[in-house]
């Protein structure tokens, strides 16, 4: 007898740990971190180039950290030459644009194979659903 898995913290749990040891299989070749890699794409999804408060907004906002744990991570870059701060924004350096692209190419292709022959529909409803949870999880957060 077969049983249906259905969605709950556990599941949604296990996923997120299991793709992020894959992801951190990944920055272990780079020398960065997590919320490293979190700014580099972020400000690479900002045309490469973002303000400091924003990248920090951002990262707060979906990664649950206090801004000190962002603004760490983001001097971090500056200073070795990923990130540069050009008084009003923050900028991804040649070597940091290089690498982001090195870590997104590096995952989409991991991805690909993890999602390879889940049909388009499950992905879609899956999409819909762990988008309305965190919705609501954020908005729980929101109110403390």
């Amino acid at each position: 007898m077969t049983s249906t898995t259905t969605v709950n913290g556990q599941i949604i749990g296990q996923a997120h740990y299991a793709t992020r040891a894959v992801l951190e299989s990944v920055l272990a070749r780079s020398g960065i971190t997590f919320h490293q890699a979190v700014a580099l794409n972020a400000t690479a999804d900002d045309g490469g180039a973002t303000e400091r408060d924003r990248l920090t907004d951002r990262m707060t906002g979906t990664l649950k950290v206090d801004a000190d744990t962002a603004t760490t991570a983001i001097d971090t870059l500056i200073a070795s030459g990923l990130l540069t701060d050009t008084g009003s924004r923050l900028a991804l350096t040649t070597s940091g644009s290089a690498l982001q692209h090195d870590i997104r190419t590096g995952t989409a292709e991991i991805t690909a194979g993890l999602y390879a022959d889940l049909p388009a529909e499950d992905l879609a409803t899956a999409g819909r659903v762990l988008a309305t949870v965190t919705e609501r999880a954020n908005a729980v957060l929101a109110a403390k």
